[in-house]
């Protein structure tokens, strides 16, 4: 009797189409990066250094004179702690509130419930800058102005949080879960801290990232709100380093720089959140 052939693998042939793929997101990867990497070669280049033709493709050594001239012109590291106080209080009431939102539309049945978060939709639809105004005023009828209250306090809840929550909360909870919790004697408020928390992590981190980010590179309302420069925040900062013949741009790439660092670590410590939050829409059946 003969002795079986060994299996021999078969060799896996990659399509022309899908090496094609790869080739085009490998170059797709590196235009997106490349705002980054000029960004920080920039910040240790002078003035002169940076308008010449080439630009420099490599880091100078500059970076020091940036960095004092950066320090110099503007209170930064106060400026960027103001930023970081807004964006973390902006996110975690936004969470809070947006969460609980979520919950009560997905899971509770009362009158007026699909017309109310109808209208909270619609919301969504109006252009920002048309509240600019009875913004402004609403906050300086309060005394709110110059004070950083006046920007994470009326951000508390949003729409579109509201919006994502409720619709995560309703496919990926079940209510049987929540009706269990509830025969076992859980508060609705127990409910919400020990069942829907836990389970809404990955819609969580996707809201918080995107808070986060809008919060930390908002503009347009501190620059109505805040009056001084010890109250500004690091966007505010990087403006005034701005002039029509006199921009220090070695400095603004600098201040730049290290503006966008703590946004780049965020990202690498919830990317594997913020990938299952936007992709949980397409697994659930």
């Amino acid at each position: 009797m003969a002795a079986p052939q060994p299996r021999t693998k078969k060799a896996t042939v990659v399509p022309l189409s899908r090496w094609a793929a790869y080739l085009l997101l490998f170059f797709g990867g590196l235009l997106t990066l490349a705002p980054f990497f000029f960004m920080f070669v920039f910040a240790t280049h002078d003035r002169s250094d940076i308008f010449q033709l080439p630009p420099p493709l490599w880091f100078g050594d500059n970076l020091q004179e940036n960095y004092r001239n950066l320090l110099e012109r503007t209170p930064f590291w106060r400026n960027l702690w103001n930023s970081l106080y807004l964006a973390v209080m902006t996110t975690a009431t936004t969470l809070f509130f947006c969460t609980m939102g979520g919950f009560g539309f997905a899971m509770y049945e009362f009158r007026g419930r699909e017309p109310l978060f109808g209208l909270l939709i619609a919301t969504m639809l109006i252009p920002g800058t048309l509240n600019l105004v009875p913004f402004a005023l609403i906050m300086q009828a309060l005394g709110w102005i110059d004070t950083p209250r006046a920007l994470w306090v009326p951000g508390m809840a949003s729409a579109f949080g509201i919006f994502l929550m409720r619709q995560y909360i309703g496919t990926a909870i079940p209510r049987e879960l929540i009706e269990a919790a509830r025969i076992d004697g859980a508060t609705e408020f127990g409910i919400f801290r020990r069942v829907v928390l836990p389970l809404t992590k990955p819609a969580m981190a996707t809201l918080g990232l995107v808070t986060f980010v809008q919060s930390w590179n908002s503009f347009l309302l501190p620059l109505i709100i805040f009056r001084s420069d010890q109250t500004s925040t690091a966007p505010l900062a990087l403006r005034s380093l701005q002039g029509i013949a006199n921009t220090d741009w070695g400095a603004l790439m600098c201040g730049v720089a290290l503006t966008v660092i703590p946004l780049l670590i965020l990202f690498v410590i919830a990317s594997r959140q913020l990938i299952a939050g936007l992709t949980s829409g397409a697994l659930k059946g």
